[in-house]
Formats: structure tokens, C-alpha cells, sequence
């Protein structure tokens, strides 16, 4: 069975966000607990598992995803490498629809070699600032945000980018604010430098002290930010380590999200389900 490293939200190996990708040929997932081995074998933010549906339903492949502790319901980056390893392999061409927990969700491909997501929005409600947050970031936090049931994260305003870049958290006093993690985000210093916000996200529930790029939190960042610009189309940076850009696009309730990925191992995986 084939299983590719495929690095998100980047066009340069070695950056971005790793996902582990297996296409199945079988027309079901194998069991939970397979799957879990091997994404937690993979040892990456998410590895991504799907499967091909008959021809003429609402989607073209199952997908799920799962860290290296537990499933989740959304993710940005393994759906954008799934969808790069579709079409580089000549599997797919155009735009491939996934179901998934959160829904139907498309990825389109682009002769520049982009692919493009179109992704549910999350809702935000702005909450009361939670008693310890602050703290366990080690920023000042300027407001706090929930972001509904499709990611379940609480996103927190920061000062500006550099108080976001240099967050040294608690990571496990994190694990205490929110359903999956923190998106912490600040507006960028300086537009014109190719970004209109910087983030970054900790998730130590589902195993992830700190996701590289994420594509689910910025369809929570998509909408904040937009109402703050007053822009549907923006650029945001993730500042983790390995960096990435995700192009957002506001669509009411979908937001599209726009990257490039790189497959990094081709290899095979010896331990069939």
C-alpha cells in the first residue's frame, strides 16, 4: 500500500505542514483502530485516509483524518495534500469532492499548481476572555472568540505580530480552553509584506502542541479578519517553525482556501489493515 508525506501550504519541501496521505482501494475504511496505528505510526499533525465512491453520488471520495491521538472532524492541510496527491498521480483532475464529517468539501486544482478548498466557515462568538488564558500563552490578550462546532477553538487576539511570534506557551495548561485548542493571531506589521495577519495554533487535546499551518483555523481567521479589513480575499501567515501561506477567500458561508503541497517520501506501508 502506497503512503506519501505531503508538505501543505507551501510550495518548497521541508515547510509548510507534513500530512501522511493513503488512498485506499478498498470501497470501505478499514477499522478505527488501523487507521489510528497508523496515523500515530506517521507521527504527523494529521495523516489523511480516503476511499473512491461510486460514480454519480454527491462526493467522489470518502476522507478522514487523524492525528497521531484521535480523529478529527476538519482539516485544512490533509484535505489540500490528499486532493495534490489525486492529481499528481493522474487519479484525479479538476475538482474532487470529499465527504467528510464536516460536510462535502471541494478541492479544485489550478494550472499555477495551486489547489483551492472550499471549506464551511466557522461561525465566531465573541466571548468573555477565559481566566488563565492569558497566562498560559504568556501575551496579553486583547479579545476572545468561539468558533462553533466544526474546529472548536477559541480564538484569541494578540497586540501585534511580534507578541504571536513570540508566544512560549504552557502548552498543557492550554488543554483547559477550548474543545481542540488556541488560534492566536494578530494583524500583520506590515501589509505589503505579502500577509495580512500572522497566527499561530496549539491543539495539545488531540495531540498537537503546535500545528505548523492549519487550514481549519482559517476558516475562523478568514471571517475575523475580513471584518476587519474589510476585505473577502486576504493572505495569512502561520509563524510556526516551518511556516506556510494560506489565501483566503470569504464566500459568506464557505471560505476558500488556497495553497500549494509538495510530496516529500513516496514509499510503501508493509502492515496491510
Amino acid at each position: 500500500m502506497r503512503i506519501r508525506i505531503v508538505d501543505a501550504f507551501t510550495d518548497r519541501p521541508f515547510s509548510g505542514n507534513p500530512a501522511g496521505v493513503l488512498l485506499l482501494d478498498s470501497d470501505h475504511f478499514p477499522d478505527d483502530s488501523w487507521l489510528q496505528h497508523v496515523a500515530t505510526e506517521v507521527n504527523h499533525a494529521e495523516t489523511a485516509f480516503a476511499h473512491p465512491l461510486p460514480a454519480g453520488g454527491a462526493a467522489d471520495w470518502a476522507l478522514r483524518w487523524f492525528t497521531p491521538a484521535t480523529e478529527v472532524d476538519m482539516c485544512g492541510h490533509a484535505t489540500l495534500a490528499t486532493a495534490h496527491v489525486l492529481h499528481t498521480t493522474g487519479t484525479a483532475s479538476g475538482a474532487v469532492r470529499f465527504t467528510a464529517r464536516c460536510g462535502i468539501l471541494t478541492a479544485t486544482a489550478h494550472e499555477d499548481g495551486t489547489i483551492t478548498l472550499d471549506f464551511p466557515t466557522s461561525p465566531l462568538t465573541r466571548v468573555e476572555i477565559p481566566d488563565g488564558v492569558g497566562e498560559a500563552l504568556g501575551a496579553d490578550v486583547l479579545s476572545a472568540h468561539d468558533t462553533g462546532p466544526h474546529i472548536g477553538d477559541l480564538l484569541v487576539e494578540l497586540a501585534d505580530e511580534k507578541a504571536v511570534r513570540e508566544l512560549t506557551p504552557d502548552i498543557r495548561a492550554l488543554v483547559h480552553h477550548s474543545e481542540r485548542g488556541i488560534i492566536a493571531t494578530a494583524a500583520a506589521d506590515n501589509p505589503a509584506g505579502g500577509y495580512d495577519f500572522v497566527s499561530r495554533c496549539f491543539f495539545p487535546r488531540v495531540g498537537i502542541d503546535e500545528d505548523p499551518v492549519t487550514g481549519s483555523a482559517h476558516t475562523a481567521l478568514a471571517p475575523f479578519w475580513s471584518a476587519r479589513l474589510g476585505r473577502a480575499q486576504l493572505t495569512g501567515l502561520q509563524a510556526s517553525a516551518r511556516s506556510g501561506l494560506v489565501r483566503t477567500s470569504l464566500q459568506g458561508e464557505r471560505t476558500l482556501l488556497t495553497g500549494h503541497a509538495v510530496t516529500v517520501i513516496d514509499g510503501e506501508l508493509l502492515t496491510a489493515p
